[in-house]
């Protein structure tokens, strides 16, 4: 029997590759009538990049991303708080990657059609309903743009891997209503500009209510030496502030929030000059939902940001869906297209996002700016006047494990989808 997966994201194609790979088949239904390669950078985790890896696609990955080479937070001055290595440099056994979001979905998307088949990626079909039937379930589709349906498939299992806006998700809780928005807005954009520090750093600057993010996502130079700058401008609004809060993917307007960082040209990175020379950015509310008590209904279950859309800090929401697709693929090969596979899935991931949600509300590792800017709103010499190494190493240590990339305990962990002839291997040695 198929696995059906509602949803051809990063969550989504990562799955089927997944259940391709032990030999499971799966169609992937996506609402949109054709995969562009849309959105900004992201970050891939090394215990995300580890599962890609064992998929076959790092090449891919090292010829379109960049190795991030450190993690580095600043002052809303631009000095120095604390930086880490990342990747190879921090003694990982695989690399983290900055990459544009839309190529690594493309790269997703061109290895499921080479693999599973063109016929097996579905476009312009969208969730309409489902009904469990003695085989499994059966899932009817239609084409949003029309209106008309699309057909009814049948299968094992069915997968929502459809989103933050999921229509399953939004079936199983109907009362839910909208993602919540905690008041503050993300605008986003790529700008052609220098390199910087390292060439292949990630930097954060501000603090909770201000706050810049950026890093390269090109390898090599441009023909006028320019890098591609993945950059984000953050700002907490204050709670009377009514913004286009319904609005989730709109051209930003750069007067809007430029002033708030025009003085924010430090001797290492022009921010305003980012800003000022992006030839499209976008605005984003910072938005989540609440942790669920329950993922699965019966031969239903929910991944990636259907089950666990989480504000974008400390570079995860992209990694957690790759590990869920993971580890749900290792309870099927455990356990078979069954509602004990499901369960298995949600009993590790559930718990283990849930507290990754509620560390991101309280901004994660990013915490270490806040405390500086309570602390020295003025500016400091040495940061540790302000905070003391345990704290700023304690804040660090902490989210790794949370998020489940501790440096050791990721290289010693075998993988999540041991394949028989793994398994054969460990055995023989």
């Amino acid at each position: 029997m198929t696995v059906l997966i509602a949803g051809g994201g990063i969550g989504g194609l990562t799955l089927a590759l997944s259940l391709h790979q032990i030999g499971v088949p799966a169609i992937v239904f996506e609402s949109v009538a054709e995969l562009k390669p849309l959105g900004v950078g992201i970050n891939v985790l090394p215990h995300a990049v580890r599962e890609l890896t064992e998929l076959g696609l790092l090449n891919r990955l090292d010829e379109a991303g960049v190795r991030t080479k450190e993690l580095a937070y600043f002052s809303k001055h631009g000095k120095p708080i604390w930086s880490e290595p990342r990747g190879l440099e921090a003694g990982y056994n695989w690399p983290q990657f900055s990459i544009h979001r839309g190529i690594l979905q493309q790269i997703l998307l061109e290895t499921a059609i080479e693999r599973l088949g063109a016929e097996n990626i579905r476009t312009s079909h969208h969730l309409a309903g489902w009904q469990e039937t003695a085989h499994g379930v059966r899932a009817e589709f239609i084409d949003k743009g029309s209106g008309r349906a699309a057909g009814a498939y049948d299968g094992a299992l069915l997968i929502a891997a459809d989103g933050i806006h999921s229509a399953i998700r939004e079936k199983l809780y109907p009362d839910e209503g909208p993602p919540i928005w905690n008041g503050r807005i993300l605008w986003r954009g790529i700008t052609a500009a220098d390199a910087f520090l390292s060439g292949r750093t990630m930097i954060m600057a501000g603090h909770e209510v201000l706050k810049f993010v950026c890093y390269p996502i090109s390898k090599e130079p441009d023909a006028s030496g320019k890098h591609q700058i993945n950059w984000i401008a953050e700002r907490h609004m204050p709670p009377t502030y009514q913004w286009r809060r319904e609005d989730y993917n709109r051209a930003a307007r750069p007067e809007e929030f430029l002033p708030w960082f025009e003085g924010w040209t430090f001797d290492w990175l022009d921010v305003p000059g980012l800003i000022r020379n992006c030839p499209k950015a976008y605005e984003y509310p910072l938005v989540d939902r609440d942790p669920l008590a329950r993922w699965t209904f019966g031969c239903v279950t929910l991944m990636g940001d259907a089950a666990h859309p989480m504000y974008p800090i400390g570079s995860n929401g992209a990694s957690q869906a790759i590990l869920d697709a993971r580890v749900l693929t290792r309870e099927i090969l455990a356990h078979g297209l069954s509602h004990t596979a499901l369960a298995a899935y949600e009993a590790e991931r559930r718990p283990a996002t849930t507290d990754l949600v509620m560390l991101n509300r309280r901004n994660g590792p990013e915490q270490v700016m806040q405390l500086v800017e309570e602390r020295a709103p003025d500016g400091f010499n040495v940061v540790t006047d302000v905070l003391s190494r345990e704290e700023l190493e304690g804040i660090a240590a902490n989210y790794k494990r949370v998020a489940g990339f501790q440096v050791d305990a990721l290289n010693a962990k075998p993988p999540i989808v041991e394949l028989p002839q793994q398994t054969h291997r460990a055995k023989a040695g």
